[in-house]
């Protein structure tokens, strides 16, 4: 995330969801078919991606595939958007698009933020929009924040510990657990149900650029894979979905190497690059933690050209495959310096879902930055073959079945 924003004080389809036949009928009873459906030859593409479709052995589609099938190009493109705006209410531009299907989340900096009171208010207009029957996506909007404790908070509150002192506490397991429960409970009382947090990143010198912020649980790897799952443990038995960041790790970043200003590039060798910054992540895959994101650093050990967050290699080689994540992928600030050489949004979108991000996180706060990526992967989209296509809507499914988990938490 981007640090300058940060630093406020005040300021595979998801394993949740094995339903079978009747589960799918409920959803798509629940949703009706109120949203204009994808046209006949992109239906036709996606029944021949699904080829096992008609085969008696094929395992039955989830309810979130199912609520996928029914959505038109634009609504299947806004499920993997994460939106942001200026001020303190919600421009009635984004309240159109929350109504017709096409946003998937928002996410909260301080300065949206007010009172807690006028926060709550906020959330319950942007649910409120998001249950207009012309919207045929009604599971929760994913609503998120950095609420990380310490110097990284957006809200008031809980956790005011930061990693680093948690790390150093006396008593780090049940600090961490109390201080991931807390911060939940936090969100959960103005309407938030996604927090940026925990940071898994390792850090290795005193004052370097994870640890200059007390963002860092420690520069022991296996003190960072046990703080941060039980972290992201205590958030998800709150119903707030927890994320860890940023994978593979920013560790090693010296102090100047800041992926939200300039390009970065951390020469790590594999062997410990998955030795120590991915360590944490197999502890937190393991207690089934449900968002990831992506680093905007280069890592030369796994791809020597596109950072972390545009590298299939990366997201799907050795997030998915190798690590064996299920969940959702969420990509850093699109509009970091960090791709400064990948274009603007628009190009940036379409190379982050290429690469398997699931969500792209447009954070300039400014909701047509939004817009345009979601325009971008419609585009995308619409010229990719049946393969491509059928990823991009079982990402989609992702999302929706990540906003169909947190219903009622």
């Amino acid at each position: 995330m981007r640090r300058n924003q940060l630093l406020v004080p005040i300021t595979a389809v998801v394993a949740v969801l094995s339903a079978g036949v009747a589960l799918a009928a409920a959803a798509a009873a629940r949703h009706g078919t109120s949203g204009p459906r994808l046209s006949s030859a992109t239906k036709t593409n996606h029944h021949a991606a699904s080829s096992g479709a008609t085969n008696a052995n094929a395992p039955a589609p989830t309810a979130a595939q199912a609520v996928a099938a029914n959505l038109n190009v634009s609504q299947l493109a806004g499920q993997r958007v994460i939106y942001s705006y200026t001020g303190l209410n919600p421009p009635a531009g984004l309240l159109t698009l929350i109504r017709r299907g096409e946003v998937a989340g928002i996410i909260f900096f301080s300065g949206n933020v007010g009172t807690e009171a006028h926060l709550a208010a906020v959330v319950k207009k942007l649910q409120n929009a998001n249950a207009a029957a012309t919207n045929p996506v009604r599971e929760p909007l994913l609503l998120m924040t950095d609420q990380e404790g310490g110097q990284v908070r957006r809200l008031p509150g809980e956790p005011v510990l930061s990693a680093k002192q948690i790390g150093l506490s006396a008593h780090p397991w049940a600090t961490a657990t109390r201080e991931g429960r807390l911060g939940a409970d936090n969100l959960r009382g103005v309407g938030l149900n996604v927090n940026l947090a925990p940071v898994l990143d390792v850090f290795r010198k005193q004052g370097d650029f994870i640890d200059q912020f007390g963002r860092s649980f420690s520069n022991n790897p296996g003190k960072v894979a046990k703080l941060g799952s039980l972290f992201a443990t205590a958030e998800q038995q709150q119903g707030i979905a927890a994320t860890v960041k940023h994978f593979p790790g920013l560790g090693a970043a010296t102090r100047t190497q800041n992926t939200d200003e300039r390009p970065v590039t951390l020469n790590v060798p594999l062997d410990r690059l998955r030795s120590i910054d991915e360590l944490p992540y197999k502890s937190a895959i393991a207690a089934k933690v449900k968002l990831t994101m992506v680093s905007w650093a280069v890592y030369p050990a796994l791809d020597t050209k596109n950072p972390a967050g545009l590298s299939s290699t990366i997201v799907q080689g050795e997030l998915r495959k190798r690590l064996g994540f299920t969940g959702v992928t969420i990509t850093d600030a699109l509009e970091a310096g960090a791709l400064k050489n990948f274009g603007g949004t628009a190009n940036r979108a379409k190379l982050a879902a290429r690469a398997g991000m699931d969500l792209l996180l447009c954070a300039s706060r400014n909701f047509r930055q939004g817009n345009t990526a979601r325009n971008a992967l419609r585009s995308d989209f619409l010229v990719s073959n049946a393969t491509d296509q059928a990823a991009f809507k079982a990402a989609a499914a992702r999302v929706i079945a990540l906003r169909t988990s947190l219903a009622g938490q």
